[in-house]
């Protein structure tokens, strides 16, 4: 029925029994976090070799902190990513569905912050050696700005928009 006065604005509903609805969440989460997996684990590849180079101790001290920081980020973002695959495994028939999509969530919004870190830090890590300071920190803020905008800001204002997902 589109338009029902039931429907959110848009008109698109679903109709599903609640553990269908958890089971296509969970499926979704899952999704996302292969995608984001795949990048974070490539970056935190080339970050662990960066210090098995040559070049690596001519890094100045704030290159040097860029790097751990960097390297810590990208080590939490795999942590948080691969999480819940180890909840997963140990909750598996449990009947604990809707835990298990809550707290895989909460682990894929902290998995994506610190892999935000970790690209921007990367970004002004390499920036830094190749250019300079100055390029590769206004470079690395044009990225906090674009994914904040990106990652934040719009979905925000449209889930704003859209009302309350319960409806």
């Amino acid at each position: 029925m589109p338009n029902d006065k039931d429907d959110p604005p848009g008109g698109y509903t679903r109709h599903e029994t609640e553990s269908q609805r958890l089971d296509r969440n969970f499926n979704e989460l899952l999704q996302e976090l292969r995608v984001a997996q795949a990048g974070v684990q490539i970056l935190f590849a080339f970050l662990l070799s960066l210090a098995f180079q040559a070049r690596f101790e001519t890094l100045d001290q704030f290159q040097l902190d860029v790097y751990i920081v960097t390297l810590i980020a990208a080590t939490l973002a795999v942590v948080f990513f691969t999480g819940p695959v180890a909840a997963h495994r140990l909750l598996f028939r449990r009947g604990v569905k809707d835990f298990l999509v809550r707290y895989t969530a909460r682990l894929a919004v902290f998995g994506l912050i610190f892999l935000s870190i970790a690209v921007v830090g990367g970004v002004v890590l390499v920036i830094d050696v190749l250019l300079s300071r100055g390029p590769s920190l206004g470079i690395g803020a044009a990225l906090v700005v674009v994914g904040l905008v990106l990652w934040i800001l719009i979905p925000l204002r449209v889930r704003n928009a859209a009302g309350d997902p319960e409806r």
